[in-house]
């Protein structure tokens, strides 16, 4: 009897196992530096933890990270190394994932699988830490078309084995990044420019330091498991069309880890981000239309995304831009700030219209407006929509940023008009004493602000009204 008990345990101990798929990344130089703050398995098997700085209160740290594939529920268990559990929390809280405690050091809990080419992502704070907790990220199955191309195949092209001066010219369709550490010295800044109608594939336990340029292209694919480590920004989309990013982990971009500038058609799936420098912005999107962005995580030490018209080199106005189910952890600035910066110089100036962000949460922030939308050079902004924004404790944040404006240090000229802002099933679950007087107001009689929509705001349950 008990020997069928152990078969039977053994059995059950490997189907589970089998649910959970686990990537393995490249340690130590150029590649990824391991984490011991937390120790993780799966459904009892052991998933790598690695750093990521992050830099809350302007001050670096080191937090940890994991990831791990599974179409299934899985049992986590999370121990604290080197420390007592006094409390615990796993966010965002939305998610309604209850944890129990083992013992001291040790909690565990229940996390649905995921359907699909999907993701989700958790932060589980130990003893009410959130400068060193670990974020967790859940990945569903690969849809086929994504499955990693065979870099052995003579129509694909494998960057390790292939002159960097010939990828493109013996093959333009693959880029092929495998498990191990990338770092492509021979090309200027090291970056790699990707032509129309590729796809750059980064598999898991991919390590590429590089960053992504797409520029006056179209049709292309970025997509994998892998991670872009240090990059100077991750992926840039410039004067393009039909562009896919989808699966990457970026860590420690200097600058943006995506920026789009006069594009349009791109579609942003499954990014996790990870920045601590001075404007290291998570997504920005200057003068581009039809833009999709989902299931992504953020933190990062700048606004989390950032929707403008013209700055610098890009033109046009901004129309039919998606956020939706992003989760986002502000360590400094706004999760969403829209409208800022625009063209001056023309008569009129440029419009910024149908924006819809939804079913977000925010983990954390830091800023004068976590809705920001503040117009600024002689923008016209109109057709925005918040809906379904779920929001913890923040350091110290307003919930909403909505004026005409012009800031000498970011302006030459006040925007032109805010108009048709709707806001619905807003929430905030955290510390009163942290929120801060929203700002609505319009520059003068001119440069308005005009026919806001609020309902049904809530502040730890309770109903609230904005005026």
């Amino acid at each position: 009897m008990k020997k069928l008990l152990l078969i039977t345990m053994l059995t059950i101990a490997y189907f589970c196992n089998a649910q959970v798929k686990t990537y393995d990344y490249p340690e130590g130089k150029d590649g990824l530096t391991p984490m011991n703050d937390f120790s993780v398995t799966a459904d009892g098997q052991k998933v790598k933890t690695y750093m990521c700085e992050v830099n809350p209160h302007k001050k670096v740290q080191k937090a940890s990270w994991c990831q791990f594939e599974t179409e299934k529920e899985v049992v986590l268990q999370v121990v604290k190394c080197g420390d007592k559990i006094k409390e615990a929390v796993v966010r965002p809280l939305s998610k309604g994932i209850k944890h129990k405690v083992v013992n001291d050091s040790t909690i565990q809990f229940c996390i649905p699988g995921v359907k699909d080419n999907r993701s989700y992502a958790l932060e589980v704070d130990i003893n009410g830490d959130r400068e060193h907790c670990l974020h967790i990220f859940v990945d569903g199955k690969e849809l086929e078309t994504y499955d990693a191309p065979d870099p052995d195949s003579k129509q694909d092209v494998n960057w390790k084995t292939t002159n960097s001066h010939d990828v493109f010219v013996k093959n333009p369709r693959l880029i092929y990044f495998g498990p191990g550490i990338h770092k492509p010295h021979d090309l200027p800044s090291t970056e790699i420019k990707i032509p129309s109608g590729a796809t750059v594939y980064i598999a898991p336990g991919a390590v590429v330091r590089a960053r992504l340029i797409v520029d006056r292209a179209e049709n292309v694919r970025i997509i994998g498991r892998g991670v872009l480590l240090n990059p100077l920004r991750g992926v840039e989309i410039t004067y393009s069309k039909n562009v896919l990013v989808d699966g990457l982990t970026v860590i420690n971009p200097q600058h943006y880890t995506v920026f789009g500038g006069q594009s349009e058609g791109v579609t942003i799936r499954n990014l996790r981000s990870f920045s601590r420098h001075p404007w290291s912005d998570g997504v920005d999107m200057m003068c581009c239309k039809n833009v999709v962005v989902e299931d992504v995580f953020l933190r990062n030490n700048d606004d989390a995304f950032a929707i403008y018209n013209h700055r610098w080199w890009y033109w046009g106005g901004t129309e039919n831009i998606c956020i939706r189910r992003a989760t986002i952890f502000n360590d400094l600035a706004h999760p969403f700030n829209i409208g800022s910066h625009g063209d001056d110089r023309s008569d009129n100036g440029e419009l910024l219209h149908d924006v819809r962000i939804e079913d977000c949460d925010i983990l954390s922030a830091d800023c004068d407006g976590i809705m920001a939308v503040r117009c600024g050079d002689k923008n016209m902004v109109e057709d925005i929509h918040f809906t379904n924004i779920r929001i913890e404790d923040v350091v110290k944040a307003a919930l909403f940023n909505i004026q005409v404006n012009f800031s000498e240090k970011y302006n030459r000229a006040p925007g032109n008009y805010i108009r048709d802002v709707w806001v619905k099933d807003v929430q905030y679950n955290g510390d009163e004493k942290s929120l801060v007087p929203d700002i609505i107001k319009s520059y003068d009689a001119e440069h308005a602000v005009s026919d806001l929509h609020f309902d049904n705001i809530r502040v730890n349950g309770k109903k609230v009204e904005i005026k």
